[in-house]
């Protein structure tokens, strides 16, 4: 017997498994990670049917992604992968911009990114 799962099931289900796969992550990437995906799940919650679909894909994406980064023996020196310069130019400038904090707060102190 197969199962039916509703849009906002299936979110809740991948937002479950991204949270679940960020416990993997060293503390600091972690605690910016939940955030990060937190916000975005947050700021699409009630976006155009389009736009979710694209969204959803991205996001299963990166949970396929780092699970198997994650999977490699608990070796977290390797996690994450470099950009092409096709997908950058691709960006909005909101895009842009929030990549660019997100990339600030991934490269501070500990102390700064902690609320420990």
């Amino acid at each position: 017997m197969s199962q039916t799962y509703t849009h906002v099931q299936r979110v809740r289900v991948l937002y479950k498994l991204i949270l679940r796969l960020h416990r993997g992550l060293p503390d600091e990437l972690q605690v910016i990670g939940t955030n990060y995906a937190r916000d975005e799940f947050k700021r699409h919650k009630k976006c155009a049917p389009q736009e979710a679909v694209i969204f959803m894909n991205e996001w299963t994406n990166y949970a396929i992604s780092l699970a198997k980064q994650l999977g490699m023996k608990g070796d977290t020196a390797n996690i994450g992968s470099g950009l092409s310069s096709d997908f950058l130019e691709s960006l909005s400038d909101e895009q842009v911009v929030q990549l660019y904090e997100l990339m600030k707060a991934s490269t501070a102190p500990p102390s700064e990114t902690c609320d420990k």
